[in-house]
Formats: structure tokens, C-alpha cells, sequence
């Protein structure tokens, strides 16, 4: 290997057949590029810097405003300036172990609660300190298997079909699974999905929890999107599979808080040991989460009339753009699979195959450059969440528009249909528009 121009010498290859884990650890760092979300946001930022239009479908934010009453919590509490513990702050704690016994009927102590700085700190530090190998469905939000990279854990694909929602099935788990019984592995499970917004009914949930205690699966049910399953009837894993099940879930998505950086882990008691392990490692690395936004977080946990409407009206608008993608799109050509929460969609043109392969276009990489500097339509690549590369798919965030103008209008009586659809949520009307009109041309 000829080392890079600048790389530190006791980094460069010594001809030795092994390296340290340290130095294993550096050059895992040094083969990653940055997070394909927001290297996409970045691009998009950069081509409307240049003046031209861009309809920002690639990075998955959520479009509507921090509720008031977290935002009065936060102005509230701007004064805590103490270290609160390593596994957070108890009143917050407590709030989210009502929230998930009203919610989901589960029961949980403040013990069982880990707060993090969002949760995909939670979701590395897992991957530190359990032993076994990462399961992750194709498609699987980017992330996952890039932090297991870092680490250097062993990451198992597991196939999904088109024809069956891109979801995981029982039968393909258990497959899976008996090529080597006793392997001791962790499968996420993310429902409503990112990148495919698809949702598991409480059937294939019990079926996948029976395989996993027949395996003795740990699960990790990233629940992140569950406040915007659009029917607002979200079930938990840890509902069928309750002492393998961990709960991660937080406040980016369903409450318009992405950039406050709170998440949260919910373990089943049976796991004490693990979360012992994740705070030891917490202690070491962020110490704990802001103090002011903890304490500003606890109203949306805690629920009520206002935050109960937020979710409501925030459920509608996003139920109805799924609606109007899933329909645009399969009109042009595109295979969807049903969208039942979250703010993604993720089309397979595969059967334009021919008619993009004439333009040069054979790879979903090739799929989304041509798209993007064609209509000025950003969007990811299925490439980036696992799909094969010759797959000609993509994801789609239907997030660019005003979310607090949208919610307004709603408040003020309008009728949630396509006229509303044009006059709030305009760029992603226009976006996918221009997407659907470009691969029928």
C-alpha cells in the first residue's frame, strides 16, 4: 500500500501481515466519505448557490416547526448549566416511561432508560458493546452499516424482495438464521421505515418475534418514525418480543426536533447488563446530553391536547403527500410499496429499464446524477441504503415546504386535498412532477 501525501508515518503499512486494532480503526475512519444524506444536502446547497432550482428531496428532515411548548421549555430552562447523570435526566426518564406505557402499553422503569445525544450516538455505541454480528435489511437506513464499519463488526445483509414491501419476512429471518444457529446476532428493524416509509402489521411483527426467540435475536426496533405512522396506530416490537427487544426512539422526527440531539433506548430488564455497558461507555465519550434540551424535551413525552393535535395535523399533511407521490409515480412507471408512515418513498424504475439504459442511465447512481442535474431534483441513490447498484431505485424525502405555514392553514379550516397539496407543499408537487415527466420522456 503507498501511503497518502500527509498520512502520519505509524499509520502507513509496515509489510506486516497484521495491525493493531487502533491502526485497524484509523484506516476503517480514512475508507468512509461522508454521510450520503448530507453530503446530498451539501450538493444541493452548492448548486443553488449557483442560482439554479432545486427541490431538496434528499435529506430527511423534518418540515414542521418545534412545538411551542417544547420551544417555552427550552427558553425555560436556558439557565441549566449542570452535568445531569450519564443515563439523563430523571424527570425525563420517568416522562418517557409513561409515554411508552401510554402509547404502547409497555411498562418501564427510569432505570431502563438511556438518553443520548440522538439516537444514532446510541445506535454506535450498541455496536461497541454487544459482541455479536449486525443484521440489517436491504434497504436499510445509511448509517447502520457504515458505523459498523468504523468499529469493524461483521454486517450480515439480509435480502428483501420488491414484491414483498422491501420488508423483512419471518421466512427470509429464519433462513438467515439457520446457517448458523447459535450465532449470536443483532437485527434492526426499523417501522415506519427510512428508506422506504413501509410499516409492519402486527401479524409479520409476531412472526418475526417468534424467529427471533427461536434464534435468540437481539432487536434493536428503531422507532424513530412511529409518532408519524400516519394512522397513528404504531405498535412496537417489544410488544411481541419483549425481553429482546430494545426501543430506540427520540424527538427528530415526530417532533420537529432533529438538530436538538435527543434520543433515547429503552431496555428490557433482562438487558441491564448491556445498558450498564453503553452508559460506562456514554461516561467516556458525550458525558450526557444537554441539560436545557432535556428538560425542554419532557413536554413532548408527556403529551396532551396540544401536542396530540401537532401530531394529528402533522400525520395528515404527510399522509396525503405520500399519497399524491405513491400515485404520480406509479403513473409514471415506478414500482412503490405501500407508505404507511415518515416522509420517505422509494420508487424502482426498473421497468423503464430500457428507456433509461438509452439514455445512459443503467445504475441508480447514474439514475439520481442525471436526475439531479436535469430537473434540479435531488434524491439518494438505493445504492446508499444497500440495494444492488444495477437496481435502477431511489429515496425521496417529501420534506421541502413550509411545515409551519402548512400546519397553519390546517388550523384555519382548510380542506387537506390537491389544492391544498399545491399551495403549501408546492415544491414537492413541482418536484415530483419534474421526476415523473423526466423518466416518461
Amino acid at each position: 500500500m503507498t501511503p497518502a501525501d500527509g498520512e502520519p508515518t505509524e499509520f502507513r503499512a509496515t509489510g506486516l501481515n497484521h495491525v493493531s486494532p487502533a491502526i485497524q480503526l484509523n484506516l476503517n475512519l480514512r475508507s468512509l466519505g461522508l454521510s450520503a444524506t448530507l453530503e446530498i444536502n451539501e450538493r444541493s446547497a452548492a448548486l443553488a448557490a449557483e442560482g439554479r432550482k432545486i427541490y431538496k428531496l434528499g435529506l430527511g428532515q423534518s418540515p414542521f416547526p418545534v412545538p411551542d411548548q417544547l420551544q417555552r421549555a427550552l427558553q425555560d430552562n436556558a439557565h441549566q448549566k449542570d452535568y445531569l447523570a450519564v443515563q439523563g435526566l430523571p424527570a425525563l426518564r420517568q416522562s418517557i416511561c409513561d409515554y411508552l406505557k401510554r402509547t404502547q402499553d409497555l411498562d418501564f422503569d427510569p432505570e431502563d432508560i438511556l438518553i443520548g445525544p440522538g439516537s444514532k450516538e446510541l445506535m454506535f455505541l450498541i455496536q461497541m458493546a454487544y459482541y455479536g454480528d449486525l443484521v440489517i435489511p436491504r434497504p436499510s437506513w445509511v448509517s447502520y452499516a457504515p458505523q459498523a464499519q468504523i468499529i469493524g463488526r461483521p454486517v450480515t445483509w439480509l435480502e428483501t424482495d420488491p414484491n414483498e414491501a422491501l420488508g423483512v419476512t419471518a421466512d427470509r429471518l429464519r433462513a438467515l438464521c439457520a446457517t448458523d444457529p447459535e450465532r449470536p446476532r443483532l437485527l434492526i428493524l426499523n417501522s415506519p421505515g427510512n428508506p422506504t416509509g413501509f410499516g409492519y402489521s402486527p401479524e409479520a411483527l409476531s412472526e418475526i418475534a417468534e424467529v427471533a426467540q427461536e434464534y435468540r435475536l437481539l432487536l434493536l426496533s428503531d422507532e424513530i418514525y412511529g409518532g408519524v405512522q400516519f394512522d397513528g396506530k404504531h405498535q412496537s416490537m417489544a410488544r411481541y418480543y419483549r425481553g429482546g427487544t430494545i426501543i430506540s426512539d427520540g424527538i427528530s422526527k415526530w417532533a420537529g426536533s432533529g438538530g436538538w440531539r435527543l434520543g433515547f433506548f429503552a431496555f428490557p430488564k433482562s438487558l441491564a447488563w448491556l445498558r450498564k455497558a453503553m452508559s460506562a461507555a456514554a461516561s467516556e465519550t458525550y458525558t450526557s446530553v444537554s441539560a436545557p434540551i432535556q428538560h425542554a424535551a419532557i413536554p413532548a413525552f408527556e403529551g396532551g391536547a396540544q401536542m396530540e393535535l401537532y401530531l394529528h395535523r402533522s400525520r395528515a399533511i404527510l399522509g396525503a403527500l405520500a399519497d399524491h407521490v405513491s400515485s404520480r409515480l406509479t403513473q409514471a412507471g415506478a414500482k412503490l410499496n405501500p407508505i404507511r408512515g415518515g416522509f420517505y418513498a422509494f420508487p424502482v424504475f426498473d421497468a423503464l429499464r430500457d428507456q433509461l439504459a438509452a439514455r445512459g442511465i443503467t445504475t441508480s447512481a447514474q439514475l439520481t446524477r442525471q436526475l439531479l442535474e436535469d430537473t434540479g431534483v435531488a434524491t439518494l441513490p438505493g445504492s446508499c441504503f444497500g440495494r444492488p447498484d444495477t437496481e435502477l431505485s431511489l429515496r425521496l424525502a417529501y420534506v421541502d415546504f413550509n411545515g409551519a405555514a402548512a400546519l397553519d392553514a390546517l388550523q384555519a379550516g382548510e380542506d387537506l386535498d390537491a389544492a391544498f397539496l399545491t399551495r403549501h407543499c408546492n415544491r414537492v408537487v413541482e418536484g415530483i412532477e419534474a421526476m415523473a415527466r423526466w423518466v416518461e420522456a
